[in-house]
């Protein structure tokens, strides 16, 4: 469980590939995510899911960080490490129009990220109802194995929500109040 808050934008751009490279289609740049079209299901924090392709291809690089709604990807889990934030930019890269971005900090605010936590009974009743329906596909379909196998996208959001997640935005809190990691010892702000 988090009880502070790692910033992963500087791995992130340290890591993100150049572009012209085979994670920059078309030579553009891999972020080009806009925050007016960002996914409601994104949790806060720094990278989301914008306009995305419909592929669905990016679960199966970051299955810990990204889910679907059906069109379209987001962030269900910000990564917490180098490690994390390196499988993040994975599947990103897979998502063929760039619609992800990191920009998250430049828009969230304190009370943007409380109305969300607030409001997360909606989105997780939206993760259970569209896991159940998505494990339940009909096995004669071509597309079942596909989504019963993303329905676990589904499973891994409300369990986060449920455990951990709030330890995690207390954290992103604090970030969005000091712009620095908390120290050891340091009071984070309630949601």
């Amino acid at each position: 469980m988090i009880t502070g808050y790692w910033d992963p934008v500087p791995t992130a751009r340290r890591l993100a590939p150049p572009e012209g490279s085979r994670f920059a289609h078309f030579g553009s740049p891999m972020f080009k995510g806009v925050w007016a079209d960002r996914n409601w299901r994104n949790v806060p924090g720094p990278f989301y899911g914008a306009d995305t392709d419909s592929l669905m291809l990016s679960r199966d690089w970051a299955p810990a960080h990204i889910a679907y709604d059906g069109g379209y990807e987001f962030v269900f889990r910000q990564p917490v490490n180098e490690r994390e934030t390196e499988a993040l930019l994975d599947g990103v890269g897979w998502e063929l129009y760039n619609g992800y971005a990191m920009d998250g900090d430049d828009h969230w605010t304190v009370e943007g990220v409380r109305d969300w936590w607030r409001d997360r009974g909606r989105v997780r009743e939206w993760a259970v109802e569209t896991g159940a329906e998505w494990a339940a596909w009909d096995e004669t379909d071509q597309y079942s194995g596909f989504y019963r196998a993303h329905a676990q996208g589904h499973r891994d959001f409300v369990a986060h929500i449920d455990d951990g997640l709030e330890a995690y935005l207390r954290g992103y809190l604090y970030w969005l109040e000091h712009r620095r990691e908390p120290k050891p010892g340091e009071a984070l702000p309630g949601l």
